[in-house]
C-alpha cells in the first residue's frame, strides 16, 4: 500500500509538471503572436485640456490589437506633437486626428477656429457673461435688446443660436469649473453672424444665455415680415343740397321759389 501510494504521488507530480509546462508554452506562444501583430498608437499620457498645444510629455505610445485600433487613431508621435486639442482629452484616452487641429503659428486660438468660421470678441460684465459661468467649449445664444424709435418700446429677440465659446478673456483652456468673472468672451461665428452681432451691439445691448451642451439645435424658420394692411379707400364725399326749387301752381299760374333745407 505504501509503495502504491508513493507511485500515485509521483505520477501526479509528473502530470502536474507536464500540464504546467504545456500551459506556459501555450501562453508564451500567444504573447509572441500578439507582439508580432500588435499596432502602436498614440495615447494621452496625462489629461489634455481643451485648447492645449500638445508636446511630447502629453503623449505615450501603446500597443493594441489591429482589430481594436480606430480609423482616426494617431499612429506616430510626430503626428500628435505640435497639434492643438479641440476638446478635453482624458488620461489614457487614444489620440484621434479628428480631435486635433493643426497649429500653423501664432496663438493656439487660431487653430481652434473651424474653416469658414470667424472668431469675434465681445465685451461682457458679470451679468452678460452669465455670472462668470461661461467656459471655453460652452455654447450660448445671443439675445439683442434695442429701443424702437417709432413706438418708443424695447424690442428683445434672439439673434444668434448655438454659438460656441472659444475663449474667455485671454484663456482658451480651463481646468476648473468655478465661476470666473471675465471682461471679454470670444465666440465662433460665420462672417454673416459677425455682422449681425456687431450691428446689434451698436444698436443696443446684448445678453448671452448658456445652453445645455446635449440640447439638439433645431433651426427655426425665418420670421416673415408682417404684411402691411392695404390702405383704406378715401371716403366718398356725398353732395347734400342746401336748397331746392319749389313750384307753386295756382290755377294757370306757376310760381317758383327756393326753399332752404
Amino acid at each position: 500500500m505504501k509503495r502504491r501510494g508513493t507511485v500515485l504521488v509521483l505520477l501526479s507530480l509528473v502530470l502536474g509538471l507536464t500540464a504546467a509546462w504545456g500551459a506556459n508554452n501555450w501562453v508564451q506562444g500567444r504573447l509572441a503572436d500578439d507582439d508580432g501583430n500588435a499596432t502602436r498608437v498614440a495615447a494621452a499620457a496625462l489629461a489634455i485640456p481643451y485648447g492645449t498645444k500638445i508636446d511630447q510629455r502629453h503623449v505615450r505610445m501603446v500597443e493594441l490589437s489591429p482589430d481594436g485600433v480606430p480609423d482616426a487613431a494617431v499612429m506616430k508621435l510626430d503626428d500628435a506633437v505640435g497639434k492643438v486639442a479641440t476638446m478635453d482629452i482624458e488620461r489614457g484616452e487614444l489620440l484621434l486626428a479628428t480631435r486635433l487641429a493643426d497649429h500653423a503659428g501664432g496663438s493656439t486660438l487660431s487653430a481652434l477656429v473651424q474653416e469658414s468660421m470667424r472668431a469675434i470678441t465681445v465685451r461682457v460684465d458679470d451679468v452678460v457673461g452669465v455670472a462668470g459661468f461661461l467656459l471655453p467649449g460652452n455654447f450660448v445664444d445671443v439675445v439683442s435688446s434695442r429701443m424702437d424709435r417709432q413706438s418708443r418700446r424695447a424690442i428683445t429677440e434672439t439673434i444668434l443660436r448655438n454659438i460656441k465659446v472659444l475663449a474667455v478673456d485671454q484663456t482658451a483652456a480651463t481646468d476648473h469649473n468655478e465661476p470666473v468673472i471675465v471682461r471679454a468672451v470670444t465666440l465662433e461665428v460665420t462672417p454673416a453672424q459677425s455682422e449681425t452681432l456687431v450691428k446689434a451691439k451698436q444698436e443696443g445691448a446684448i445678453q448671452l444665455t448658456l445652453r445645455n451642451p446635449k440640447e439638439i439645435h433645431v433651426a427655426e424658420a425665418p420670421k416673415e415680415e408682417p404684411k402691411k394692411a392695404a390702405p383704406l379707400p378715401a371716403p366718398r364725399r356725398v353732395w347734400t343740397p342746401t336748397s331746392t326749387d319749389v313750384e307753386i301752381i295756382r290755377g294757370t299760374r306757376v310760381d317758383r321759389t327756393k326753399a332752404k333745407i
